[in-house]
């Protein structure tokens, strides 16, 4: 039996979110939890976004699989109850529908990174989730920059890349928000992100913000599709994966097949 894992985290004081020897990951602490309810020596599980150390979460979604007899609404309270040190909370527990796989099935991830600029503001309980800049940002020209990315390309530019996977990706939705209290905010949606991803395209961003590249430079960097230091990667703790999107149960599983398809190694 395929269970589905819905559940949020607070990424600051984690290696990230894969299982790395010696480390503090998610998916270890995760899985260990798991181990011990369900008395198995070892368990995998596979998850929507791989987050990078200091990355967090709200909307999380991975996959298990597991004998029929565990009953979801008993192990979601197991879980929140051996998590209770960690900074992870279990929302859902559900049986997935034939075809579900966390990682292939989502029609998209959104993201959001959080700035404060020189007119922000600047609450020292969400520096674990903000980036402070002592610069004045334009977000008209940010948002002229991110919007001008959307689209179905080649992300060489803004990805670390895998060897033998594509780096086609479709950025579907890219733009900026000033809150209430100043703070910037980027949403970012796209099919699925390479490694990176997120936090190259809010750079170049930035950099465009700050008056260092123009807003068109944004796409000609990107046609360029090759690594470069016109802007810098963005540190991760501004990142959070807000939402994972599925299409309907009876498609989950030729969503599945495509992905993999099309972003497997050859």
């Amino acid at each position: 039996m395929r269970l589905r894992i819905d559940f949020s985290y607070d990424g600051t004081n984690f290696a990230g979110w894969a299982k790395q020897p010696g480390l503090h990951t998610v998916q270890g602490t995760l899985d260990g939890a798991l181990a011990t309810i369900l008395r198995m020596d070892t368990i995998q599980s596979t998850v929507a976004g791989r987050t990078d150390a200091g990355v967090h979460a709200i909307g999380q979604t991975a996959h298990v699989d597991v004998d029929d007899a565990v009953k979801p609404e008993r192990l979601i309270r197991q879980l929140n109850s051996i998590l209770a040190s960690e900074p992870i909370h279990v929302h859902r527990v559900t049986v997935a529908p034939p075809g579900f796989d966390a990682r292939y099935s989502p029609m998209f991830r959104r993201y959001e990174y959080r700035v404060s600029d020189a007119v922000g503001n600047r609450d020292p309980r969400t520096r674990h989730f903000t980036l402070w800049i002592d610069d004045h940002l334009d977000i008209d020209l940010m948002n002229a920059a991110a919007t001008s990315l959307c689209g179905l390309h080649d992300w060489t530019t803004y990805c670390k890349p895998r060897p033998g996977a594509t780096r086609v990706r479709e950025l579907q939705i890219f733009r900026w928000r000033r809150e209430n209290d100043g703070t910037l905010v980027a949403e970012v949606q796209a099919d699925a992100f390479c490694h990176s991803m997120v936090r190259n395209l809010v750079g170049v961003c930035i950099a465009v913000g700050r008056g260092k590249l123009h807003a068109s430079d944004a796409v000609s960097l990107r046609e360029e599709r090759t690594r470069t230091s016109a802007f810098i990667v963005i540190p991760p703790h501004g990142l959070t994966l807000v939402e994972v999107g599925y299409p309907a149960d009876d498609e989950v599983g030729d969503r599945a097949e495509l992905s993999r398809n099309r972003r497997e190694p050859v």
